[in-house]
């Protein structure tokens, strides 16, 4: 782009040349979108990035001839380039899109096909291009700063609480790291990464790998214990329930909010009615507004809110939408979010 009203040139890459059409036509419908070239592999991209300087690029990471993930190290070392991820809905994909998002993706997509309608995909499609039009690549790549050390908590009195965490671009690494540096006994947590199928199940097993809480992906019906981190999965709703004196949580495969689902907002106003003034509710980065609701839904039912700052969050979007709501008590950078929350865990006091 070059000034106020440009469109947003856009370079398509990938090695179908039907999803090439598909996504020149249904882009090219958007006034304020430009596709200005295609590339069935990696090589023939390189070039037309030099000789094109698209604003964005849509790339697949299974190619010929250079595979996906060496090509956007390549491009990111080279000649950065906004690039958001469409990638097969396959297993192999989900670990090599994950990847993706650790180089500097800006964010992941599935392919529309059998599991995704094109109506489907590409709203969602436009609304991160639009917004990685204007990202800054030095967040992307940038590694966040160590969390501050956190305190061990008493769990006699933080065994009823509940963490609910939402995040959408720019939050896997966000919630790696918020969850790091917290110890292996603390109050439940259940989070929405708005992710595809598949995609949710390998982000929670690396999580499970890398942190001292028990991550895994949600199943309908999971009780909600202390020590264990609920992801919601692709493509279902996630909410709060009770049976009992317990949690468990819900899922469906209700309307997308926001173009999403899984949706925070789902989840933050299941735990305003659920849980109420017993969760502390975190809004990380992430574009459009989705979550913004539910945290003021859940402050107003005395939960603690806390909402990532613009300084550190890819994109200022999500929490940016819960401050100006008034929605978020804390706002703070990535670093201090976990102490912060396991503060107002061991507290429960109102500044």
């Amino acid at each position: 782009m070059t000034g106020p009203g440009a469109k947003v040139r856009v370079l398509v890459v990938d090695d179908s040349a039907v999803v090439r059409e598909v996504l020149v036509r249904e882009l090219g419908r958007h006034p304020s979108i430009e596709v200005v070239g295609t590339a069935p592999d990696p090589y023939l991209a390189r070039d037309k990035i030099l000789r094109l300087s698209p604003d964005v690029m849509t790339l697949d990471l299974e190619m010929p001839r250079m595979d996906g993930l060496t090509f956007l190290r390549k491009i990111m070392e080279h000649h950065p380039v906004p690039t958001i991820v469409v990638s097969s809905l396959t297993a192999k994909g989900s670990q090599m899109a994950l990847e993706a998002l650790q180089i500097g993706a800006f964010d992941v997509l599935c392919k529309p096909g059998a599991a995704y309608t094109v109506a489907e995909v590409v709203p969602v499609l436009v609304e991160q291009i639009l917004a990685a039009a204007g990202a800054d690549l030095r967040k992307l790549r940038k590694k966040p700063a160590d969390p501050v050390p956190v305190q061990k908590l008493s769990m006699t009195r933080t065994t009823n609480r509940i963490v609910a965490v939402g995040a959408s671009t720019g939050g896997t690494t966000a919630i790696e790291t918020f969850l790091k540096p917290i110890p292996a006994l603390c109050p439940a947590m259940v989070v929405v990464q708005h992710m595809p199928p598949g995609f949710t199940r390998s982000f929670a097993e690396r999580l499970d790998r890398d942190c001292a809480m028990e991550v895994r992906e949600a199943v309908d019906g999971d009780l909600v214990n202390p020590g264990i981190v609920l992801i919601a999965p692709g493509n279902y709703h996630m909410v709060l329930r009770r049976s009992g004196a317990q949690y468990v949580v819900a899922l469906h495969q209700g309307e997308r909010r926001h173009y999403q689902r899984p949706a925070v907002d789902e989840l933050f106003e299941s735990v305003a009615d659920y849980a109420g003034a017993n969760a502390v509710g975190v809004i990380l980065t992430g574009m459009g507004a989705d979550g913004a609701a539910g945290l003021q839904r859940m402050r107003s039912a005395g939960a603690r809110t806390v909402a990532q700052d613009e300084e550190t969050s890819v994109v200022w979007g999500m929490p940016g939408e819960a401050v100006k709501l008034g929605a978020a008590e804390f706002v703070l950078p990535l670093d201090r979010i976990a102490g912060s929350v396991l503060h107002l865990l061991e507290t429960g006091v109102r500044s």
